[in-house]
């Protein structure tokens, strides 16, 4: 079953006495249950919280059959259980004890490996989900697209007291992708560099911290561009954040194997989706190659392969020679910028 907000509230309001919220992000999951818990809390109940991956079958039997001192059932958090570490045994038990509870209202969360695209729930991993569709509500939460995701950055702002200038709320998606938790994170540090006022566009260049991978395929961008001297100056920026040399190169590196094989995956006539599952993308491969296309087709092969002989030579440099790495590094987006043009 897929994750409906209107049919949590129906449970909610029925009693239900499990909720299981499985997602590939984490935010996802712990967005779901905080919306459970905030209806939950309401009564004040007494609450239990077992950590970590593997909570001992026994701290769950205790935890659930723990009569509430004040009445009414006791609330029992499972956050991040991952069912594929308990054996098939205590995996047993575990849905046993979930079966026979009438004393607690579980609320459990878990990330699943997500390939091309899909959930991929493994063998224990279903069994649970199997399990909990029977007793409650157990539901699959998908990862928002485009506009959902706009609407979740608009109302964090509103939350916040500020508003988007215009061209700040797109620079904002395109530099955090879909990781839910760094955009918040941005979002409420924008809120308080606008002083609760207006986001502009010039706010989110400036925040600083975003992904290396996004920064990094930034200077790609202008060094196909044309705008060298941009792409060295960012450089720097990166740097003088203390982000490794190192780091930055293997970054770079990643961006340029993207656009590489994306150009040899359109030459082949095959998809986004076959380039994905051909060189083991996981994850939401989808916007970080989607991006990656549009740069791509400034490129022929001959062009990224000498930009990945001289990164693999940088990458050397940093790690043997004792020149300056700030020095090594602006050499090596000088030629980047020279064989991005011949």
């Amino acid at each position: 079953m897929l994750y409906s907000e209107n049919e949590l509230n129906k449970r909610l309001k029925a009693g239900c006495g499990l909720y299981y919220f499985y997602a590939s992000d984490e935010a996802l999951v712990h967005n779901a249950a905080q919306k459970a818990l905030k209806f939950l809390n309401q009564d004040d109940p007494e609450t239990t919280v077992l950590d970590g991956p593997t909570p001992a079958v026994e701290e769950i039997v205790l935890a659930a059959g723990t009569i509430s001192f004040f009445g009414g059932r006791r609330l029992v958090l499972m956050p991040l259980v991952r069912p594929s570490t308990y054996s098939d045994k205590d995996l047993q038990e575990l849905c046993d004890t979930l079966s026979d509870t009438e004393n607690a209202i579980f609320v459990m969360t878990s990330v699943v490996e997500e390939s091309y695209g899909k959930l991929r729930p493994g063998k224990r991993e279903q069994k649970l989900i199997s399990c909990c569709e029977k007793l409650g509500y157990c539901v699959q939460i998908n990862k928002p697209t485009g506009a959902a995701l706009q609407a979740m950055a608009r109302d964090w702002a509103k939350e916040s007291g500020a508003v988007f200038a215009p061209g700040a709320e797109n620079a904002l998606l395109t530099r955090c992708g879909d990781d839910q938790f760094l955009l918040k994170n941005e979002v409420e540090k924008l809120a308080a560099l606008a002083n609760y006022g207006a986001i502009t566009p010039q706010m989110v260049s400036e925040i600083g911290t975003v992904t290396l991978d996004a920064d990094t395929f930034d200077m790609v961008k202008l060094l196909t561009g044309g705008q060298a001297d941009k792409a060295q100056q960012k450089m720097k920026t990166l740097l003088a954040l203390q982000n490794d040399p190192i780091m930055i190169t293997g970054a770079l590196i990643a961006n340029y194997l993207d656009l590489y094989r994306v150009l040899l995956g359109r030459r082949s006539r095959r998809s986004l989706a076959d380039v994905a599952k051909d060189f083991g993308y996981k994850g939401n491969w989808n916007y970080r190659l989607n991006n990656t296309e549009r740069t791509a087709s400034r490129f022929k092969r001959g062009q990224l392969e000498r930009c990945l002989h001289i990164l693999q030579k940088l990458d050397t440099d940093l790690k043997s020679s004792k020149l300056d790495a700030e020095l090594l590094m602006q050499k090596a987006l000088c030629e980047l910028a020279l064989a991005g043009r011949a």
